[in-house]
């Protein structure tokens, strides 16, 4: 994998996300070449602090994303709460109100569906720890796509059962430990 090849990372994560993403983010170097979509179920009605505190331990830039904002390199952009996060094919973010899916907004298959349509081959697509099986739908239209599916295995995981619904909708995914994830998105997107 080289940053050549790929145009962007997607990462899912639920139950256990702080801690899982704690390993993966702070690790991505500053001239890190890719944007990096991250949805996190975070209850609605509740301000999100992912932004406040990853930005306080990454080097690259981190925001919350806001609808029509450019999607950027070496920038990690949350989902904000309550709504979808989408990529439109312009490269722009786009949130959406629409239905929760699996009880969440934002849905992690909503973004991973829409990264696909726009990245196609381009995309890494990551399910990370969570108890439902959001993630799993959206992964394996990322493998349609032609783009790199990578799961957190499930036994290093807070919660299995999203990534275990992801292995499972998506055989050709690589199931790594989170360091080996790591390994794959600084080799996906390092110049």
């Amino acid at each position: 994998m080289s940053a050549a090849e790929h145009r962007a990372v997607a990462i899912g994560a639920s139950a256990g996300a702080i801690q899982a993403l704690l390993q993966i983010l702070p690790a991505l170097p500053e001239d890190y070449a890719l944007p990096v979509l991250v949805v996190v179920h975070v209850p609605p009605g509740r301000r999100s602090e992912l932004t406040t505190l990853f930005a306080a331990k990454c080097r690259v830039h981190v925001c919350e994303g806001e609808d029509k904002q450019p999607i950027e390199p070496g920038t990690v952009t949350f989902a904000p709460p309550d709504y979808h996060m989408l990529v439109e094919p312009g490269g722009t973010i786009s949130l959406s109100a629409d239905e929760p899916v699996y009880f969440s907004r934002p849905s992690i298959d909503v973004l991973f569906e829409s990264a696909a349509d726009a990245y196609g081959p381009g995309l890494v697509g990551v399910v990370l720890t969570g108890a439902n099986e959001d993630g799993a739908r959206g992964l394996r239209a990322v493998a349609e796509a032609g783009g790199v599916t990578l799961v957190q295995d499930p036994a290093t995981a807070y919660a299995r059962a999203m990534p275990q619904a992801a292995v499972a909708a998506c055989r050709k995914a690589t199931v790594l430990a989170l360091g080996g994830i790591v390994e794959a998105l600084l080799a996906a997107g390092t110049r």
